[in-house]
């Protein structure tokens, strides 16, 4: 079977590619066929990660173990794309480059049969150009996800009256 993404970049502008892949391919076959679609040359760390309905990050798929071998990583080259992908599982986000932090969300549209003479990753659309460099991250945290640990009142502007010891963990 092939499964049919439309991956789009995280920008304000609509910029967005639709690939097949075949679902034996690894997803590191995935995240050449993602660099070459958008034209990076590939050679910078990059991960996919699980994701819900609300495109909330899930558990890290590596490209390579950055580790420090403590923790076991999952790495694109072993993992399938169908391991990872189903109608009932259709998204990921996908980030490249962890210094300028291309983000991509990644969403199955549909799998269908393979098609004679369609060599596979195929890029079968592309929309929207790609910017010089990537959008900035906005890593604001909405008030109602800060806890009850933010709730103090403290005036953090106010250094004299901060009373370190007081408010020390």
């Amino acid at each position: 079977m092939i499964y049919r993404f439309r991956v789009i970049l995280d920008t304000e502008e609509d910029v967005f590619r639709d690939l097949e892949i075949d679902q034996t391919a690894t997803l590191e076959d995935f995240h050449n066929a993602i660099n070459q679609s958008f034209g990076f040359d590939g050679g910078e760390m990059a991960s996919f990660y699980k994701s819900d309905d609300q495109w909330n990050q899930g558990e890290e798929i590596s490209l390579f173990d950055m580790s420090d071998g403590s923790v076991q990583v999952r790495l694109m080259n072993e993992t399938l794309v169908e391991d990872v992908i189903s109608e009932a599982e259709t998204r990921m986000l996908y980030v490249y480059d962890f210094l300028s932090m291309w983000r991509f969300m990644v969403e199955l549209g549909e799998i269908a049969e393979r098609e004679e003479g369609i060599i596979y990753p195929n890029l079968m659309f592309v929309h929207g150009q790609i910017p010089d460099q990537a959008p900035e991250i906005n890593f604001e945290a909405d008030e109602e996800d800060m806890g009850p640990e933010f709730d103090d009142d403290l005036d953090i502007d106010d250094l004299d009256n901060l009373n370190f010891d007081q408010n020390w963990n």
